[in-house]
């Protein structure tokens, strides 16, 4: 076989599993025991052997992005999907709350994030501008209905989230209480 057409031969279904399971495993572990985890508690949780890990992440950097930009991608994803199946301020609230899960999760491992953003300086930037924008897509339909405050922009909105999640020693169930005094005040008042 050409060295072209195994440059552009899709990789095996086996393989594309294994990197699933890998990316699953370091949400999981990463998220419950931080910089902490070792690669092969990782490969341990994901049921597979040190050597398929490290043939999908040749460092420990690779994964982490990897599961940043995976999470990412969700928040994004669930902006779609509550915009599509709920009414403008559910959207808007049920979207919040997957942000602060989301944050939460992060919060064990932010250094390794740092380390991320340093080797991909894009990384952050982008991540942020689509954060941002699911953030506007909720924000923007529940402000044309009347139900959020006008005044009110993504940026705003998102330094007042994120900046409560990233606490020092907050909980979950802390930033869940919290959320709603946001949502009380983000709220249109009649």
């Amino acid at each position: 076989m050409k060295a072209e057409q195994l440059a552009t031969r899709s990789p095996r279904a086996d393989a594309v599993r294994n990197r699933d399971r890998l990316v699953r495993a370091a949400r999981t572990v990463l998220a419950a025991r931080g910089g902490e985890a070792s690669m092969e508690e990782i490969a341990r949780a994901a049921g597979v052997g040190v050597g398929t890990l490290y043939r999908h992440f040749p460092r420990r950097i690779d994964l982490v992005e990897a599961v940043y930009r995976e999470d990412v991608d969700a928040l994004v994803l669930l902006a779609d999907t509550v915009a599509d199946d709920l009414e403008p301020w559910p959207s808007l609230v049920a979207w919040l709350h997957g942000f602060v899960r989301y944050a939460q999760a992060k919060r064990n491992f932010l250094n390794e994030l740092h380390e991320a953003f340093e080797k991909t300086p894009d990384l952050a930037l982008s991540s942020r501008e689509k954060i941002f924008g699911a953030a506007g897509k909720v924000l923007v339909r529940a402000q044309k209905n009347g139900s959020a405050r006008p005044d009110l922009c993504a940026a705003d909105l998102m330094q007042l989230v994120s900046g409560m999640c990233m606490a020092r020693n907050i909980t979950l169930e802390q930033n869940q209480r919290l959320l709603l005094l946001v949502l009380d005040g983000i709220k249109a008042q009649p």
